[in-house]
């Protein structure tokens, strides 16, 4: 209980720290900033209590940063010690055994629908780890959690588009996921009808000889702002509270 009333006092000096300083980690010599006049005094504590809501909304989302942060950096460790050819190994070896077993004991169209799953997922990682060791905050919340994203949602997606079991299972309910996005977060100016006037999301690619394309990019459009929400929430996390070695 005591961690928790830490975060959420610091969450609200992060949200006071937006517009008065020395709120968040204050000066060892100067201290934490006070307002001195009665204007200063009226504009703190209205700003201090229009961010109480938004703390109370945002804490729940703290914990999913933190959760978050806590599994990446176990990735972040096993990339670490492997490096990033080895984990591109591992995800060859992985993959590949999978592919290899398909091929043992299933249909051809199996075995393509999982090879092509493989080689998403294995460039996927790949791209994540990389972008994960360049280096700094910014380049790991635009990249990394993305393509890491794109690695986890995409080769089902792949593998349902050439095998019927899978397509069944995968599909419909992607299909009902587009519309409810559709009729929810892209409600605002009528984006809804304008992609649904624009693209068919079961035919859209066919023109090209590239049958379920339109499903593809709509999980890379899921994936990419999932990876940059989670990103921003392990980035807040670290803000909030620090790991030691920060």
């Amino acid at each position: 209980m005591e961690a928790l009333l830490l975060d959420v006092v610091r969450l609200h000096e992060t949200w006071m720290e937006i517009v008065f300083p020395r709120q968040l980690d204050p000066s060892t010599v100067l201290g934490k900033w006070k307002p001195e006049t009665a204007p200063q005094t009226v504009g703190y504590y209205l700003w201090a209590v229009l961010g109480a809501p938004l703390v109370a909304v945002a804490y729940p989302l703290l914990l999913v940063g933190f959760a978050t942060r806590f599994y990446a950096a176990k990735l972040d460790s096993a990339v670490t010690r492997f490096g990033i050819a080895g984990a591109v190994l591992v995800a060859t070896v992985v993959w590949g055994a999978l592919t290899l077993v398909t091929y043992l004991q299933l249909a051809t169209a199996d075995v393509i629908a999982v090879g092509a799953a493989s080689v998403v997922a294995i460039v996927s990682a790949a791209l994540a780890a990389g972008f994960s060791k360049v280096g700094g905050r910014f380049v790991s919340v635009l990249l990394a959690y993305p393509f890491a994203m794109t690695a986890l949602f995409l080769p089902p997606v792949v593998a349902a588009l050439v095998t019927p079991s899978l397509e069944a299972v995968i599909l419909p309910p992607s299909y009902d996921l587009a519309a409810w996005i559709l009729d929810t977060f892209l409600a605002v100016g009528d984006v809804n009808d304008t992609l649904r006037n624009a693209f068919d999301l079961e035919t859209f690619g066919e023109q090209w000889g590239l049958p379920g394309l339109g499903y593809v990019l709509m999980w890379i459009g899921i994936s990419v702002p999932l990876g940059w929400f989670l990103g921003a929430l392990v980035a807040l996390a670290n803000l909030v509270r620090p790991k030691p070695e920060e």
